[in-house]
């Protein structure tokens, strides 16, 4: 189906990607039943790939960074609502794993950015609404299938992260900020509270990169089933247990240094993070020619 140039005719654009967001959540699960299982084989990845990685992700970026700015200033503007709501004296606590837990929704929110970096590798015609081609995509089903498993890991980090508080503060969250950073820099109860939760947080940031790192692109590179994509995933996190780790670290370095202004970094952090997040894919899978 052509869309129309949506700064033309923003009406019809709309109505025609809602159209191919239902026609494709009906047909998803018949066309990747029916596409053959490609043959692909995962390669062996280190220190020059990770930077090759970035460097293309920030190529991509900076090739013209308007439409990527447009697509994730959602992103911080949220991070700043939810930062909002929390600023009550119960929910205080939950503004840290609030913005801990974007690492863990990030493959997911970036796929729209895959589809631009795959466009700009195959030469295509590349423009900001680009990214809602994953609508209706072959893989979309299976997009929106891990999607719906990372949010709810994202919802049991934060009933984690509420509990370990309760259990090491205590259930009487201090009444201000500074009240908080008090109580969990300079108290015994504190460390215990970022010692465990910093290692609960661990946990849930590998289950995600694992899960994600190559399964959302994989997916809509190559409109695969979501169980292969997972499975290729995690033969791929396998294969580079030190180049993943040290993924995961530009991330999660990244992530903290994009949040500290407000979370307004985020919004050039995450589009280079995950057109970058495209070249780990393509330097990790290789398929074998059809």
């Amino acid at each position: 189906m052509t869309v129309g140039n949506p700064a033309r005719n923003p009406v019809v654009w709309g109505w025609d990607h809602l159209q191919s967001a239902l026609l494709g959540m009906e047909a998803a699960r018949h066309r990747t039943a029916a596409s053959p299982v490609p043959a692909l084989h995962i390669r062996r990845i280190g220190a020059a790939d990770l930077r090759a990685a970035l460097a293309g992700g920030i190529a991509d970026f900076r090739a013209d960074p308007t439409h990527y700015v447009v697509l994730c200033a959602l992103y911080p503007v949220l991070g700043l609502v939810l930062a909002r709501l929390a600023s009550g004296v119960h929910a205080l606590p939950l503004i840290f794993p609030l913005v801990a837990g974007f690492s863990l929704l990030g493959p997911f929110a970036a796929v729209g950015l895959y589809e631009l970096s795959r466009r700009r590798e195959a030469g295509a015609e590349i423009a900001w609404w680009h990214a809602f081609d994953v609508i209706g995509a072959p893989g979309f089903g299976g997009i929106l299938k891990l999607g719906l498993l990372l949010a709810g890991l994202f919802v049991l980090w934060l009933m984690a992260a509420e509990g370990i508080f309760l259990l090491t503060v205590g259930p009487l969250a201090p009444a201000s900020p500074a009240g908080l950073l008090h109580a969990v820099a300079f108290t015994w109860r504190g460390w215990i509270l970022l010692a465990v939760g910093n290692g609960v947080g661990f946990l849930f940031a590998v289950a995600a990169l694992v899960l994600g790192v190559v399964s959302f692109p994989m997916m809509v590179d190559r409109g695969v089933s979501v169980e292969l994509a997972m499975q290729t995933s995690l033969r791929a996190v396998r294969a580079n247990k030190r180049a993943m780790a040290g993924w995961g670290l530009i991330v999660a370095v990244a992530l903290v240094a994009g949040s500290v202004p407000f979370l307004l970094g985020l919004a050039v952090v995450i589009p280079v993070l995950g057109h970058a997040t495209w070249h780990l894919y393509r330097r990790l899978v290789a398929f074998e020619p059809t």
